[in-house]
């Protein structure tokens, strides 16, 4: 998972900014209205500047997508850069300096919501048509300000499912669960087999805030998540103490935990996942994204589907298919028609599918065709990403980085203690309101 930080500048940063400036102009070239995204673009001309994280395998995956696009626009030529995970401080700076990228993709909807108050950013109105074609309103909902488009999902991260051991959950007799309930009950079966139930990555603490944001979803509903995201209500609410004692019914599960608290607390997200797939397996399932698949194929023999598979999270009181979500927005700093037809591309399913067959990418597009993604698992991450009927972004990313991503302190270390003692329920949603409230500035 990608936890970027903002960081002081560095030699590299200004290599990569140096780099960047080279391949800017996306203002030089171009004007008038774009042609269709997947028609013939040869009336269209300019050159468009791309800042994203991707590097490595993900570059490569993306130029792909790119040499697509010029296919269909041989008169736009488009110049990526790559700042890996300092993107937020060098695109922060470029757009300092008065040298921002045309497009750029970013993780985090707050630092979109940043560049949207200090108009900077344009609003993707020219590829509404093409957006709410291919996506559905609660992931249309994540790039809105104020009531305007600025952000497009494009690649998303599914953070809504549980990986498990197939030989231990047959061993049992287990079935993957659909209800909290049905889990809970798994559990316990797993256990009196002799194998335990929970693998936590508790050292991470972003393991635990994605585990209480995919119980508070189901618990409280999407209304008063996105209220609880923006600190309207307190972290004292009723509806976090109902998501909280859910969890605690895992956490104070010990002896049901791989390593017990002592363990799951020195136990990072990477060892959280390869430990379900040891020979004997230490637990029989973990809760995470779709990443985990990579850390199965990277560093395990388990093989899909006989060694290892996933299910949704389960539901809770009949709460509706949902998915925490996280994943890289896309978002415009020109308008002119080279940019316009390069992002309007980027939201038709064929952009997407182009990657999605290579691997490693998940598209919240709903007409993705799913068939060319490489196996079956990763179909069925996506098709749930897709078609789920609630959408929300990745709270403690929505959340101010002091509270919601930074080691040590905040929801990352107040969940940790939580952890650790289950039972102080209260006091848990008491040091969340005060860290919550310091660093919202209230």
């Amino acid at each position: 998972m990608r936890r970027p930080k903002y960081l002081l500048l560095s030699i590299v940063v200004v290599l990569a900014l140096a780099a960047f400036a080279v391949g800017c102009g996306g203002d030089d070239d171009g004007g008038g209205a774009t042609a269709s995204p997947t028609a013939g673009g040869g009336d269209v001309s300019g050159t468009v500047s791309v800042m994203a994280v991707w590097t490595g395998d993900e570059q490569a995956s993306f130029q792909a997508v790119i040499d697509e696009f010029t296919k269909v626009y041989p008169n736009v030529t488009v110049n990526y850069t790559s700042a890996g995970d300092q993107l937020p401080t060098v695109l922060s700076t470029a757009v300092q300096g008065g040298n921002p990228p045309s497009v750029a993709a970013v993780a985090q909807p707050g630092l979109m919501a940043d560049f949207v108050n200090q108009g900077v950013l344009k609003p993707l109105d020219f590829a509404e048509g093409v957006i709410g074609e291919n996506f559905s309103s609660s992931t249309i909902e994540v790039g809105t300000v104020d009531g305007t488009l600025y952000g497009m999902l494009f690649k998303a991260a599914n953070k809504s499912t549980v990986w498990y051991n197939v030989l231990a959950f047959e061993d049992a007799g287990v079935t993957p669960p659909t209800t909290w309930d049905e889990l809970l009950q798994g559990a316990e079966t797993l256990n009196a087999s002799g194998v335990k139930a929970y693998s936590i990555g508790g050292a991470d603490g972003w393991t635990l805030t994605d585990l209480f944001e995919n119980i508070y979803l189901r618990t409280a509903g999407a209304d008063l998540y996105d209220q609880l995201s923006a600190h309207e209500i307190p972290w004292t609410d009723d509806s976090v103490t109902t998501a909280l004692e859910a969890m605690a019914q895992v956490f104070s599960d010990t002896a049901n935990i791989a390593g017990g608290t002592a363990g799951a607390l020195q136990t990072d997200f990477p060892k959280s996942v390869t430990q379900v797939y040891t020979d004997p397996p230490a637990a029989a399932m973990v809760f995470e994204g779709d990443f985990v698949q990579g850390e199965i194929l990277n560093s395990t023999d388990a093989e899909p589907e006989t060694g290892f598979n996933q299910f949704a999270f389960p539901s809770v009181n009949d709460s509706p298919p949902s998915v925490v979500g996280g994943g890289d927005m896309i978002i415009a700093f020109n308008d002119d028609a080279a940019t316009q037809a390069f992002v309007s591309y980027l939201a038709t399913p064929e952009a997407s599918e182009i990657w999605a067959s290579r691997g490693g990418f998940s598209s919240p597009n709903v007409n993705v065709d799913t068939s060319v993604y490489p196996d079956p698992i990763a179909q069925a991450t996506a098709s749930a990403l897709a078609d789920a009927e609630v959408f929300r972004f990745d709270m403690s990313d929505l959340a101010p980085s002091a509270f919601g991503g930074t080691v040590g302190q905040g929801e990352w270390k107040i969940l940790q203690d939580f952890l650790q003692d289950p039972s102080d329920i209260q006091g848990t949603q008491d040091a969340l309101e005060a860290a919550a409230a310091q660093a919202y500035g209230q």
